[in-house]
């Protein structure tokens, strides 16, 4: 029973177990699940393990359970189906080519966000119902945005009325703001980064450990002994190094400025460095990046176990990574190439990190980012990107 849905959840990656679903299957056969809004809550409670993935979950239940008409997706909406589904089917652009009506050579001179737009555009205009075909949007058919349809990994827009009021619940999308894909929030980034603290006891013996001055006073037969340990401190050490200059860092300004505040707020041992662009022969202590610079050769005296995190777009001139003249102001020049920097960054902080806040759909268009990600572990600048990151980090992958 429901094994269906068992495999829904496993197809959009819920990382669901077998043995949650046996245990779903024992609670149903204890009678303690007797109603659909039962079966709902009882389902999410035993099988899904994170709130990060309760808005899918919402998404399956509700298509599974072919509830109330979802509603006319607003505008971050539909940006978001369509980012969705340029990051799936640019893995393969001869079908995507072969969809859109237009040569495959035609499409790869198209940039990420006249894609994006053109996804918009068709799933803006659908005026009408439609039902087969080859259309994008519609119902049955193989278009990859409908509903009921055939097309393997199509999205599904719309769906049958109904009056199941645990599958009005799960349209809600109550937990929208949870999930893998929603903007960034303020709370995500603090408590992702909260995972990276490396506490360990350090300083004098003045904390009190309570369940050992419980055990040894018992030992004593009620004579009380007091028994001191060190305080826990957080010895990790950061180095945030920002991209602070250029049009092209401008519309993520506001989410940096969080990152930013929430790494300082978290770290007691902490270096921040600025650069524009890319690291050339210094790094910048002061934002302004004109009276402090900090030779790049200096950080191999710091400690190697630091974590060093990069933030920037990646996104420049190639002759920006690969010259000396790379520097975009005139008459600079580099004893270096930007790459060979980056390269002596990455060897000497084994644990370093690139945070790039650039859907990760549009990484393949650009490419100094394709050369940077091969330098450094990358990751988009999202909840997800920033747990990985932070897994990295801590030397769980």
């Amino acid at each position: 029973m429901f094994a269906k849905f068992f495999y829904l959840l496993r197809a959009v990656d819920i990382p669901v177990s077998p043995t949650s679903f046996l245990r779903l299957h024992k609670a149903l056969s204890m009678g303690l699940i007797t109603s659909i809004e039962d079966f709902y809550t009882s389902a999410r409670s035993i099988m899904v393990k994170s709130e990060k993935y309760f808005d899918l979950y919402d998404q399956v239940f509700a298509h599974y359970f072919e509830g109330v008409e979802l509603k006319e997706p607003d505008e971050f909406e539909l940006c978001e189906a369509a980012r969705a589904l340029l990051d799936e089917w640019l893995k393969d652009p001869h079908a995507l080519a072969s969809e859109m009506g237009i040569d495959e050579k035609d499409l790869k001179k198209l940039t990420a966000e006249e894609l994006l737009q053109y996804f918009l555009d068709r799933l803006k205009e659908q005026t009408e119902a439609h039902n087969g075909g080859h259309k994008w949007i519609g119902t049955g058919g193989t278009s990859p945005v409908g509903h009921s349809g055939r097309r393997q990994g199509g999205m599904r827009i719309g769906g049958v009325s109904g009056n199941l009021s645990a599958v009005k619940v799960a349209m809600d999308r109550r937990y929208r703001d949870y999930s893998q894909e929603s903007p960034l929030t303020s709370a995500q980034m603090g408590e992702a980064l909260k995972r990276l603290r490396y506490l360990a006891p350090a300083g004098p013996r003045d904390v009190v450990n309570v369940d050992k001055t419980i055990y040894q006073t018992m030992k004593n037969a009620g004579e009380i002994e007091v028994v001191f340990d060190r305080g826990l401190k957080d010895r990790l050490k950061v180095i945030l190094a920002l991209d602070n200059g250029g049009w092209s860092m401008e519309p993520y300004v506001e989410l940096v400025q969080v990152l930013f505040n929430h790494v300082r707020d978290q770290f007691k041992e902490l270096r921040t460095f600025y650069f524009h662009n890319t690291v050339y022969d210094n790094l910048w202590e002061d934002p302004a990046r004109w009276n402090k610079p900090f030779r790049v050769e200096d950080l191999e005296r710091l400690d190697p176990e630091t974590r060093f995190i990069i933030v920037g777009d990646a996104s420049m001139d190639p002759s920006e990574l690969g010259s000396i003249d790379g520097p975009i102001y005139f008459g600079d020049k580099t004893l270096k190439p930007s790459y060979q920097r980056l390269e002596f960054i990455a060897k000497t902080f084994p644990r370093s990190v690139w945070l790039n806040p650039v859907k990760a759909a549009q990484w393949p268009y650009r490419e100094t980012i394709n050369v940077i990600g091969g330098i450094f572990p990358m990751f988009e600048l999202t909840l997800d990107g920033l747990e990985k990151a932070v897994n990295y980090l801590k030397g769980k992958s």
